[in-house]
């Protein structure tokens, strides 16, 4: 299935002059669950100069070359996660596995940019018990050491069943052997046809930041900044928010010198969208209706995260939002015009408008919207795994990648 919801009528500009500043948000602490009258304000007047209209998709702007060099095959998604802390990373994968089942996209890989093997090991148990025990994963190494931890739920990737055995399969046996992210990046970049990966990053941006530093080697002559440039159509990540504060965000202040490297080697033909606190912050799924949701078993990675840790703490599904502009397109969604994003020293995002940028925001939506966001995760949560829990190696990742292009 095609990416294709695109519209040839673009948004209106920021008015002449105009700077706006976009500042990414520390969105996952509490003290910021209730947005103050002073940001609404101030996402209002955002609102009213960026304009809320739906513009083309990634890589499909009025320049003839990149129209020429466009990629309309089904959405190829590479997903990296600081999963282990918050639980909208979970339901970002499930997201992904419910989108491949359909035919709907392609997930070649996930990397896992939290440091520590019991992270990575969550990671597996999810693609094992959805049934795509196939999927490669990458561990960031020599990373953000010791971030801070909102959920501590890794350690429900061992949880035993009634009879002491372990509850979930898994498809790596040492996890010691799992490539760096950034290696396996460039593995999986290297595999694809031209501008036609999408990446969605919800956590640091350390594995990118290392594949962005990375030169060449056995996969690909192309250091690692051309060979984003030449492979990836778009990247969505989660991150920054509308407003007259200014505050530094929590994942790219962990560690700036990921961050400002980051933001500074990103080629400027690749689309980058931003999905701020604000976009998912009505989307509100709560711990009553995910166990209840899952029903009927309680052999649910998810659903013994929620049994067995407290989830209340007023996450919303922010993680998912880039995940569902990668695969359905931009028409389910209200963006901002187009501009750049610099990062500052103190981690701020500054977003000033440039008809030629490469940067686009979405924008917060209607009580309607959000509702229909809520139910398709709660669709996809609530349905039956379809294949079978067998593992599968990820020795077979040279099948999985040729599979891709047949």
């Amino acid at each position: 299935m095609e990416n294709n919801n695109s519209d040839p009528t673009p948004s209106p500009p920021l008015m002449e002059g105009e700077r706006l500043r976009v500042v990414s948000s520390i969105y996952r602490t509490y003290h910021k669950m209730n947005l103050n009258k002073k940001r609404l304000l101030g996402l209002a007047a955002t609102m009213i100069i960026c304009g809320a209209s739906v513009l083309t998709s990634c890589s499909n702007d009025d320049d003839t070359t990149k129209q020429q060099d466009e990629y309309v095959g089904m959405p190829l998604v590479i997903l990296d996660t600081d999963i282990g802390s918050s639980t909208d990373d979970l339901f970002a994968l499930e997201m992904l596995y419910r989108y491949e089942d359909e035919g709907r996209c392609r997930l070649l890989g996930v990397m896992v940019d939290r440091e520590g093997e019991q992270n990575a090991a969550f990671a597996d148990v999810m693609n094992t018990y959805f049934g795509h025990g196939d999927v490669p994963v990458g561990l960031v190494r020599d990373g953000i050491k010791e971030p801070k931890v909102w959920i501590d739920y890794a350690h429900v990737a061992d949880t035993k069943d009634g009879e002491g055995q372990p509850m979930f399969s898994q498809s790596t046996a040492d996890y010691s052997s799992l490539p760096d992210g950034w290696q396996l990046y460039r593995r999986l970049l290297a595999a694809q046809p031209d501008r036609s990966v999408s990446i969605v990053s919800l956590g640091f941006v350390t594995c990118l930041a290392q594949l962005l530093a990375s030169g060449a080697d056995e996969y690909s002559s192309l250091s690692g900044v051309e060979l984003v440039r030449r492979k990836v159509k778009c990247i969505y990540l989660q991150g920054v928010v509308f407003g007259e504060a200014v505050e530094p965000d929590f994942n790219f202040a962990q560690v700036i010198t990921f961050s400002k490297p980051f933001f500074q080697n990103w080629p400027q033909e690749v689309d980058m969208v931003f999905s701020p606190m604000e976009a998912g912050q009505d989307v509100e799924y709560t711990p009553e209706q995910v166990i209840a949701d899952v029903s009927w078993t309680d052999s649910h990675p998810i659903k013994q995260v929620y049994m067995q840790c407290d989830c209340n703490t007023g996450q919303r599904m922010w993680d998912v939002m880039p995940v569902i502009q990668a695969v359905e397109g931009d028409a389910l969604f209200s963006l901002s015009g187009r501009g750049t994003v610099t990062l500052t020293d103190q981690a701020e995002t500054i977003f000033t408008h440039s008809a030629t940028g490469n940067c686009r925001c979405q924008l917060p939506s209607t009580e309607e919207w959000a509702a229909q966001m809520l139910e398709k995760i709660r669709k996809a949560n609530k349905q039956r795994r379809p294949k079978s829990e067998t593992p599968v190696k990820p020795a077979n990742l040279s099948q999985r990648l040729s599979e891709v292009h047949t």
